[in-house]
């Protein structure tokens, strides 16, 4: 069912629709090097190929799973003689080409340049991490979205009729509700819509059912895998929407985002270290219970493990996205350092040092000194503990938000004496 024109492609309208920079340059046979990135399923594979015959240039699939350079060579040979004895463009289609380490993905590099062959990697990663610099800058970057449900539809009442290419020799009814629930349970994967359709279609072959119905493929039990890379851009987007969620204060979102990495595989003590991080850079001192209650749902969870230890972990997850929020810590630690980094190491004042020796005591160590606790509410007015050069800096500002604004009223008061 792979779509043989662009008026079969389904989804990707941004890229291929009408005035869409891609579509004017293939209906002007223009072909140029580009880097198709998307999930699996999109279609990147077919773009490649309508690429190839819109142009009419050779396509010839090149895989970084299963190829080797010694492949590359003879591809780049091949393509030189075809443009050279038959004046043909060859379009060399690299599937999964994040998997390519930089020395090959280099190799590329020559015959792109001089227009012996006209690249077009397919990645399911983020071009920016997994294809190096030289490479991107020669190449066009198009996105490629998952499709959606409906679209998907389409995709499978096609395949339902077609006789020669779908399953339409079958003579299967499918129910409109049926191809629905395959087009849900895909999460946007033509491909793994298809292959739900077959199965569904051979078992009901097997059976001697002429109908498939909305009940027949709840039963096949299909559940789409998580999309979720560990190592990938997916599993720094997912994590950047659970703090994201956290700091916005909508544990709604927060549970979900958790859940969703948790479902996907990941360790759920990443999760407790980045929500034991959150509870002091995102909430600080509005809320000193924060760290208490993310130190405490860490070494819950490794005394329970799972599922058990699901309890604490969403417990930190809702309370810390609940509660009041404040970053006055962390800019106070990045204002230290960068005052540090201006000044460098200024002398600690004569009052502020311990005079342990005689000859210490006659240099003048910790002479005026002022013991804080023999004052009035526990505090010296007047008395400066910063270097001299830095006296008058205001380090921490807390702010005036759940339990910090208790701390900031007492601040303001020894401060402002």
């Amino acid at each position: 069912m792979r779509p043989r024109t662009l008026a079969e492609l389904e989804g990707q309208a941004h890229l291929v629709g009408p005035g869409k920079l891609l579509a004017r340059a293939l209906n002007e046979g223009r072909v140029f090097s580009m880097l198709l990135w998307g999930p699996p399923g999109v279609g990147k594979t077919t773009l490649g190929r309508l690429v190839a015959l819109q142009t009419k240039a050779e396509f010839v699939a090149f895989s970084a799973v299963l190829g080797s350079l010694a492949e590359l060579r003879l591809i780049v040979a091949a393509a030189r003689e075809r443009a050279s004895y038959r004046g043909e463009r060859t379009v060399v289609f690299v599937d999964e080409i994040h998997r390519f380490n930089k020395g090959q993905q280099d190799a590329f590099l020559p015959h792109v340049e001089d227009g012996t062959i006209t690249l077009i990697g397919a990645t399911t990663e983020n071009p920016s991490f997994a294809v190096n610099a030289a490479l991107l800058s020669r190449c066009k970057v198009f996105r490629l979205e998952p499709l959606g449900e409906p679209e998907i539809v389409r995709l499978l009442a096609r395949a339902v009729t077609d006789p020669e290419r779908g399953i339409g020799a079958q003579n299967l009814a499918v129910a409109p509700d049926a191809l629905g629930i395959v087009a849900h349970l895909a999460g946007g994967d033509a491909r793994r819509a298809l292959g739900i359709l077959e199965v569904l279609a051979a078992d009901a072959t097997a059976r001697d059912q002429t109908f498939i119905s909305p009940e027949d493929v709840a039963a096949s039990q299909e559940r789409a895998p998580l999309l979720y890379d560990k190592a990938g851009e997916e599993h720094y987007n997912v994590v950047s929407a659970f703090i994201k969620s956290m700091r916005g204060s909508d544990p709604d979102a927060a549970v979900y985002w958790m859940m969703r990495m948790l479902d996907a595989g990941e360790d759920p003590l990443f999760l407790l270290r980045r929500m034991i991080i959150f509870a002091s850079e995102d909430v600080g001192n509005a809320d000193p219970r924060a760290l208490l209650v993310a130190t405490a749902a860490d070494a819950s969870f490794r005394r329970l493990g799972m599922p058990e230890g699901m309890y604490p972990l969403t417990h930190a997850c809702v309370y810390l996205a609940s509660t009041a929020k404040s970053n006055a810590i962390k800019s106070a630690w990045q204002k230290a350092r960068a005052l540090i980094e201006e000044h460098g190491a200024l002398p600690v004042p004569l009052k502020l040092r311990n005079a342990v020796t005689k000859l210490m005591k006659n240099e003048g160590y910790g002479e005026g000194y002022r013991y804080a606790h023999d004052y009035e509410e526990g505090f010296v007015p007047g008395e400066t503990y910063l270097p001299d050069a830095l006296v008058g800096e205001t380090i921490y500002e807390p702010f005036a938000r759940g339990e910090e604004a208790k701390i900031k009223t007492r601040l303001d008061a020894i401060r402002k004496r």
